[in-house]
């Protein structure tokens, strides 16, 4: 019976599954009003990216006051996501009814993608672990995807895979709904806290070495002083 104990692989599957389940279905009541879907979406992340660390613990409790921490910021930065992505959805009709110079409407739209993409993909997940103003964060997701381009485009095909299989047919886009915003959330998480760890490992390394040096400094300086004190003795 140890393939059904608590610590079976099948128990923590379904346990992970309810787990996501919980948290989409939280992301869509408070999405619903659509200009609160960037704080349902930062709420959300604040869970995943435990998850992934498997510290998660009570899923309504965190999310609700994440939601409500995250209400104006996040709700802001959806807002602009939205605008920037419908921008491009406009561009790209441009580029199906124009008879000339249509090109020109298809780079811009490939670009479009391209900078929303940098500038968003990490940009929930910083916002969900770091206090930044809203210019800063999408900055930071932007130097992110560029400092890990490979893997980032990992995980842009990693996404489009998991959008084609929600919208294959009725069935997948029903399962979609109930599990497919909160697993492209999980999705994203996974990659999002290898980023932050390694940048943060980085940033201790860089104040550790940052303080070692200036106790050097200071080393020298008091040899200095001594050195003369010995000199005006003489």
């Amino acid at each position: 019976m140890k393939f059904f104990s608590v610590d079976s692989p099948l128990y923590k599957f379904m346990n992970r599954l309810m787990d996501v389940f919980k948290l989409n279905c939280m992301w869509l009541l408070c999405s619903l009003p659509i200009v609160t879907m960037g704080a349902a979406t930062t709420a959300a992340y604040t869970i995943t990216l435990k998850m992934v660390k498997d510290e998660e613990g009570y899923i309504a409790g965190p999310f609700w006051k994440e939601f409500k921490a995250n209400l104006k910021k996040g709700s802001i930065l959806g807002v602009i996501g939205m605008v920037a992505s419908y921008a491009v959805y406009l561009d790209f009709q441009l580029y199906h009814v124009a008879k000339h110079h249509n090109i020109m409407f298809l780079i811009i739209g490939v670009v479009g993608v391209y900078l929303i993409f940098m500038h968003m993909v990490y940009a929930f997940p910083l916002m969900a672990r770091y206090e930044n103003s809203i210019i800063n964060t999408m900055r930071n997701s932007y130097s992110i995807a560029a400092k890990f381009l490979g893997r980032t485009a990992f995980l842009a095909v990693l996404l489009v895979i998991e959008m084609v299989i929600i919208m294959w047919n009725l069935t997948t886009m029903f399962a979609g709904v109930l599990l497919g915003p909160a697993c492209i959330i999980l999705t994203i998480s996974g990659f999002a806290n290898t980023f932050f760890e390694v940048i943060e490992r980085e940033n201790l390394m860089a104040e550790n070495e940052a303080k070692t040096a200036a106790v050097s400094d200071d080393d020298e300086d008091f040899e200095s002083k001594e050195e003369e004190e010995d000199t005006d003795e003489e």
